[in-house]
């Protein structure tokens, strides 16, 4: 019989317009693997939230593979050893997988390509970083003209669907049990928020992208407004690879402005992977050389600031729902995102490093190139970013972007106020008792936050 090949899986748990396994049915039996290696990523390692959704994913992984006539197998350690120790068992003679481009992953490409004969497919992106090129050929470290060329070279290949069968090795290695990596929640259980808002796996990626269909010719003018559901909410599947962005990008064929602003969200997620090949330590390294002089404050001092911003007590409705959502549901509305992270490095004045890190522990689509470079856009750090004097004032973004409902639903003491208060109780002398006072003023986080900047520039 035609010797086996694994599939090595990763962030990219789906069927349809998956190449790697498309590779490997066109050899022979196939058998897909998932390896849990917490170490190769050292400290981005995946954190609580993504870790329940990778339960979830792998479940329903595992069933859809059981529909074609296969299964998954589970492996936890070392991926070198562990690909190596189940090609042996089933005498693969070669591993195919999609390309990833964190750093701990392309590390560990070139280490499993050491050992066994690993063939890699693209489909994490809509083109591979480096397929457009500046004028003097090199990598393009601004937005806008990067998004100009790669948009040259779009649409990307139509994707194929899911095969009707995957082939069986003679018999199956050995198998770990999902339950006992134990990455549910227990003691405390925390996901129930999570479980009420999110059906992880392909059939749920697919069942998001129906619903955002409907409304995607409104995508540009609600996308903003956290009290309407105007974002897609697929950024996690998207994540995970329950969905290909090739999928997406031909799922929205409309010539609308919605259609157009989506893509280029799209667009923006290529760009953040192109920075991180360029700078692999985006996630904990300012690419801006002068913010590593910046006089943050002291974690010891500020400690107590964090805590409060972390559990959405700052006195700031809009940042306070924002976070609040995020504990609740492991995702944030985009336009409090940058809210919150905005509050966190400018008022507070708390180095961006540990508001991102915690938006890796708690956030479902917990992307290193993303987090990463949107926290640093938001900083001022990033190769192309805000600048840093360009302060979000919270209590003008909230009633601009409409978010009175939305500090309803996820701040419920302040529900019973009218659409002026809700966003600034103070300011009315509605604050109920309930509710913190700010925990700084706006206008002295403002000014701190300046007279740090000068600082840092001498």
């Amino acid at each position: 019989m035609t010797a086996p090949s694994l599939v090595w899986l990763r962030q990219d748990l789906r069927l349809a317009d998956q190449a790697a396994i498309a590779a490997a049915a066109a050899d022979g039996p196939v058998v897909p693997v998932y390896v849990l290696d917490d170490a190769v990523a050292r400290q981005w390692a995946m954190g609580g939230a993504s870790r329940w959704w990778l339960h979830h994913s792998l479940v329903s992984m595992d069933r859809s593979l059981r529909a074609l006539g296969s299964r998954l197998i589970l492996r936890r350690g070392d991926c070198v050893e562990q690909l190596a120790a189940v090609a042996h068992q089933v005498g693969a003679r070669r591993v195919y997988a999609l390309r990833h481009y964190e750093p701990w992953w392309r590390n560990a490409q070139k280490s499993v390509g050491a050992a066994l004969d690993l063939c890699l497919r693209e489909g994490i992106l809509l083109a591979p970083p480096g397929a457009v090129r500046t004028g003097d050929g090199g990598p393009y470290k601004i937005y806008t003209p990067f998004a100009r060329a790669l948009e040259q070279i779009l649409p990307p290949s139509a994707p194929p669907p899911a095969p009707d069968r995957l082939s069986a090795p003679d018999q199956w290695p050995d198998s770990d049990q999902l339950d006992d990596w134990k990455l549910l929640p227990t003691r405390p259980d925390w996901a129930g928020g999570m479980r009420a808002e999110w059906t992880p796996g392909e059939d749920g990626a697919r069942a998001r992208l129906s619903d955002f269909l409907d409304n995607v010719g409104d995508y540009d003018s609600t996308r903003n407004l956290p009290s309407q559901e105007g974002t897609s909410r697929l950024s996690p599947h998207l994540h995970f690879g329950e969905i290909s962005i090739a999928t997406l990008w031909y799922a929205i064929k409309g010539r609308d402005q919605g259609s157009a602003s989506f893509r280029r969200e799209l667009i923006w997620r290529d760009y953040a992977h192109n920075q991180i090949v360029q700078f692999p330590a985006y996630g904990s390294e300012p690419a801006r050389e002068p913010f590593d002089a910046m006089p943050w404050r002291d974690m010891d001092e500020a400690a107590d600031d964090f805590a409060a911003w972390t559990k959405g007590q700052t006195g700031y409705p809009i940042v306070d729902a924002g976070m609040r959502q995020l504990w609740a549901s492991g995702w944030m509305h985009n336009r409090v995102r940058m809210i919150a992270a905005s509050f966190l490095v400018k008022h507070l004045l708390i180095d961006w490093r540990h508001g991102a890190r915690w938006f890796w522990d708690t956030l479902v689509d917990a992307s290193y190139a993303n987090n990463s470079v949107n926290w640093q856009w938001v900083t001022g750090s990033g190769v192309d970013a805000n600048m840093f004097p360009r302060i979000m004032a919270p209590l003008t973004q909230s009633p601009k972007f409409d978010a009175a409902d939305y500090i309803r639903q996820w701040v419920p003491e302040l529900a019973h106020l009218g659409d002026n208060a809700i966003h600034d109780p103070d300011a009315f002398g509605r604050r109920p008792a309930g509710y913190p006072a700010k925990i700084i003023d706006h206008r002295a986080g403002r000014q701190r936050a300046l007279a740090a900047f000068a600082a840092m520039k001498g």
